[in-house]
């Protein structure tokens, strides 16, 4: 398989270095880690909001950093947790008195160096808080899992705690807004194609040229079922109602849609995409407040998306709408 890598054993580094040289005033680079953070991290006066986990997803993580959203972001290796020691550095090094909230992606790896990460800060008498983000409906326990995997509505955490932080609300505050966006937010995925790994070279999983996976994880973990090749119309539909179904989202009430390519397909599949799934939303009397299309969580190179259906109220529209300016999303 054709890749834009020289030494795959370097490849989150280059990638690192890559962004730091599209972003010099924007970012730094904790000395001797795979963590990212603001430039002028820790900001005074405000609640620190850090996230991270495997590489791979782009532009999750690192992507999601600056004004509104992160103050910083730790890479793993692909599809790899970053280590305990070095989250614990991202925590301190975002920490200006007020606390951290580490948004955290429901995968064991994460789950488990982030509350390590945690301890060791509290240790240095840094208040730490976190939320843990499982939006999958389609299966309740997968590889990497126990419980429901996080995902594409992971982005809509960071925007909403971030925007919470960056208001001056306090730690307890910032938290209890990214949970009621867990408790608001459901996502599926579909992949045509598996993705590749710099290291391996090769497709991590086999999927016929006329199958599709639905409820397929951001690595590459099985999904639901597979199926015969459906039409956009038809893959739309299936993700859609099965999120509609498990929000128990109600007639007269207001959304936010995300359409989230995986990495490997063209936006303007991911718009023919979008077209049904408000068709679908405007014949249930659902109201879509606000849809964001594009490339938000991705799996390196896999054809394929996801749809996040979230729940919204006064106080996450404004959320979602103040302002933000990083490398992957403005407002």
């Amino acid at each position: 398989m054709k890749k834009l890598v020289n030494d795959p054993s370097d490849y989150v580094d280059e990638m690192l270095d890559g962004m730091l040289a599209a972003y010099p005033d924007r970012l730094r680079r904790l000395d001797g880690t795979k963590v990212l953070v603001r430039s002028d991290a820790p900001v005074d006066g405000k609640v620190g909001v850090v996230s991270g986990g495997g590489s791979g997803h782009e532009p999750t993580h690192a992507g999601y950093i600056g004004d509104g959203m992160l103050d910083g972001a730790a890479a793993g290796e692909v599809f790899t947790s970053p280590t305990a020691n070095e989250l614990n550095e991202m925590v301190q090094a975002c920490d200006a008195g007020e606390g951290v909230l580490c948004v955290v992606k429901n995968y064991e790896g994460d789950v488990m160096n982030f509350d390590t990460a945690g301890e060791m800060a509290e240790m240095e008498d840094v208040e730490v808080a976190q939320v843990v983000v499982d939006d999958d409906v389609a299966v309740e326990d997968s590889l990497y899992t126990s419980g429901r995997r996080g995902v594409c509505g992971t982005i809509l955490v960071h925007k909403a705690v971030g925007a919470k932080a960056a208001a001056g609300a306090s730690l307890e505050e910032v938290q209890a807004v990214g949970e009621k966006v867990v408790e608001n937010v459901g996502t599926m995925g579909v992949a045509l194609t598996s993705c590749v790994t710099p290291e391996k070279g090769e497709p991590t999983f086999d999927l016929g040229e006329e199958e599709l996976e639905l409820g397929i994880g951001i690595h590459g973990e099985p999904g639901t079922e597979r199926a015969e090749m459906m039409s956009a119309d038809e893959v739309a539909e299936h993700l859609t109602e099965k999120v509609l179904e498990d929000l128990d989202i109600e007639s007269g009430e207001e959304v936010v849609t995300i359409v989230n390519g995986m990495g490997g397909t063209p936006q303007s599949e991911l718009f023919i995409v979008n077209r049904k799934v408000q068709e679908i939303l405007d014949g249930k009397g659902v109201e879509t407040w606000d849809a964001w299309v594009g490339d938000y969580m991705t799996s390196l190179d896999m054809m394929g998306c996801s749809v996040t259906v979230c729940r919204v109220d006064d106080e996450l529209k404004d959320l979602l709408n103040a302002d933000a300016d990083t490398p992957a999303l403005k407002r």
